[in-house]
């Protein structure tokens, strides 16, 4: 029993190492294996595989359901399954993208308010939304625009100012 507990302990000690050495057995055998265990041979799946082994183990010969060959073979099914679980739930956290990040010239094209009128060939403030947020730009325009005008993004010169003109209603 105190094998298995050690195997269980053991695990959770590597599951922990993990968060803070994760990547380094694949750095170990860098290129070695490359597309050969691509992803299995990773800290948190070898610890899962290690923790459940003696976990499994364990529970089974405390149960009295079996001896010490057939709890360790209990133990390294639970073990493999808990390896593999560790192995897709990683590989789906890592497929998990987020959008793109918005970029300057996803302002052409939007409209907005002025916060500080703009003169002709001068330069003014808009408030516009960028991916739903509030952003506000310095603005140019070749007609003078009222504050509380609506506008239109025509240019985007740099990332902290516009061209725009009025919206025509």
């Amino acid at each position: 029993m105190a094998w298995f507990l050690g195997l269980g302990i053991t695990g959770v000690v590597l599951l922990a190492l993990s968060l803070v050495f994760d990547g380094l057995l694949e750095g170990v055998f860098d290129g070695v294996l490359d597309g050969v265990l691509e992803g299995w041979l990773s800290l948190p799946v070898v610890a899962g595989f290690v923790a459940m082994t003696g976990f499994g183990g364990a529970i089974a010969l405390g149960s009295g359901w079996t001896g010490p060959a057939g709890a360790a073979g209990i133990g390294a099914v639970a073990g493999v399954g808990a390896g593999w679980l560790t192995y897709r739930f990683g590989r789906a956290l890592m497929r998990d993208q987020t959008a793109d990040t918005p970029r300057t010239d996803d302002l052409l094209g939007t409209s907005g308010k002025v916060v500080t009128a703009i003169p002709a060939d001068g330069y003014g403030e808009v408030l516009l939304r960028l991916a739903g947020q509030p952003l506000k730009c310095a603005a140019r325009s070749t007609v003078p625009l009222a504050r509380g005008a609506e506008v239109w993004v025509e240019a985007v010169p740099t990332g902290t100012s516009v061209v725009v003109r009025p919206v025509d209603r």
